[in-house]
């Protein structure tokens, strides 16, 4: 099988901490031939693991020299390259959030789908391994038709104290967009991509706009921070289907926590941990896995299954049209917070 040709495109601290420890793991099935960062010390840093990449700071200068990139920039970015690269007849798996907006998003998929090419975006909470479990088990009936999902991405003090997460110019925005993104992405698959019509959400700023709170991932300033700490949201889908979504980085609650909950007609299932609940035989019943297949890093199955997608092995794991419709709920959760209105899709 011959090597894939990779790009890294914004080698900050997602392609240093996630992507490149993955593809050193990789190196019989790909080889990073290019990094580029608009800091070239920094592209640097990030090609010492690898065999002599090239290095720069002009993203256009990858294209020729790779099959694929992975995109790791700021999320104002994500749209323009990734449009730029599969253009250019490159494969791209773009970090989350897809886009700035659903109308980037569009952009992109149009692009992919007139190119032929792979695009992926990086959503790798359905990597985990109780994710793929949780699809499984609701994907064979386990829990009849799936009717409610309850998520809550909740950090009770880490506002991000480093890179532009705080720059709405730059980001889009801040709890939503870069955490609760994820459960938006895994609540919409587990439920079966159902179609969005109504959303009301409300977004909140206060807790890290006051002085002197503390914070455990690093400094704020809060004369300078711009975007949202703290999310609520509730989403009516096309087939009766609903969402109750809450994320933050700030919020007063007795500590961080990952959910996610489907209740069904017959049972409901929830992840982190893994647990299947139902009502048969007389009895209220709870299960757990004693065993769960798949890898403790979902960055390596991530891009796993991207390589695959690339080589026409497998469909794409996350593909851009469920994406879009993530992009869309972002949207539609800002735009509901700032009318005070419900929004219809």
């Amino acid at each position: 099988m011959e090597k894939l040709r990779i790009g890294i495109i914004g080698a900050g601290g997602i392609a240093q901490g996630r992507h490149i420890p993955v593809l050193l793991q990789l190196q019989q099935e790909a080889e990073v031939t290019a990094v580029c960062d608009v800091n070239e010390e920094t592209a640097r840093q990030a090609g010492v693991s690898f065999s002599r990449p090239y290095v720069t700071t002009h993203v256009h200068e990858v294209f020729s020299r790779v099959d694929a990139v992975i995109i790791s920039t700021p999320n104002k970015f994500h749209s323009q390259i990734t449009i730029a690269a599969l253009e250019a007849g490159v494969h791209v798996l773009c970090e989350k959030p897809m886009a700035m907006s659903a109308g980037e998003a569009q952009a992109m998929t149009a692009a992919a789908d007139k190119t032929g090419k792979t695009l992926m975006i990086g959503y790798h909470y359905r990597s985990m391994r109780e994710a793929q479990a949780a699809k499984t088990l609701i994907d064979a009936g386990e829990i009849g038709t799936p009717m409610v999902a309850r998520v809550q991405a909740l950090r009770r003090r880490k506002v991000p104290g480093w890179g532009v997460f705080t720059n709405k110019e730059l980001q889009g925005g801040g709890s939503l967009i870069d955490f609760g993104c994820h459960f938006l992405d895994l609540a919409l698959w587990l439920l079966g991509s159902p179609e969005p019509v109504e959303v009301v959400g409300q977004t909140y700023d206060r807790l890290s706009r006051m002085p002197g709170q503390i914070n455990q991932w690093g400094d704020v300033d809060q004369e300078s921070f711009e975007v949202d700490d703290h999310v609520t949201a509730y989403v009516r889908f096309d087939n009766g289907a609903t969402l109750l979504f809450e994320t933050s980085w700030a919020a007063n609650v007795k500590e961080d926590k990952e959910y996610c909950s489907i209740s069904g007609s017959t049972g409901g299932v929830d992840l982190f941990p893994l647990e299947v609940n139902q009502a048969k035989h007389g009895m209220l019943l709870d299960s757990t896995a004693n065993w769960v297949p798949g890898s403790d890093d979902p960055g390596l199955f991530q891009m796993q299954r991207f390589f695959a997608a690339v080589r026409g092995e497998a469909p794409v794991y996350v593909p851009p049209i469920d994406s879009l419709k993530t992009q869309q709920l972002i949207d539609a959760i800002y735009e509901s917070s700032v009318t005070g209105e419900a929004v219809r899709l």
